[in-house]
């Protein structure tokens, strides 16, 4: 799949994603999109009592919203895998079969996995 055969409100996780990215100059940052379409944006956390990757910090603010499910998620990062630990987190809330859609810093689609 390439950026072009992504759905637009996809693209915009992507989007979204790179933009907190650079804002807060993090080495990765995650997007999602609930059931109700609403988006949460987030960036890694690693303190000395704290470390969430930003898929799972994401997934997290959807949670403590009201979200009860997720239709997509993007991450944003240097690495060319998505943690599987966020990946798990899509799951838990959304259910198998939400697609994880991993970009590098330029935005350009990696590869897509589904939760």
């Amino acid at each position: 799949m390439t950026n072009e055969q992504l759905d637009p409100e996809d693209q915009k996780l992507i989007t979204l994603a790179r933009a907190a990215r650079a804002r807060n100059d993090a080495p990765e940052a995650a997007a999602v999109r609930d059931e109700t379409g609403r988006t949460y944006v987030a960036t890694t956390v690693d303190l000395p009592s704290l470390t969430l990757s930003s898929l799972q910090l994401a997934v997290a603010m959807a949670v403590s919203s009201g979200a009860k499910g997720l239709e997509a998620a993007a991450v944003v990062a240097q690495a060319g895998m998505a943690c599987a630990d966020g990946v798990a987190a899509v799951r838990d809330l959304a259910g198998p079969g939400v697609p994880v859609h991993l970009a590098g810093p330029d935005g350009t689609l990696r590869t897509t996995v589904t939760s």
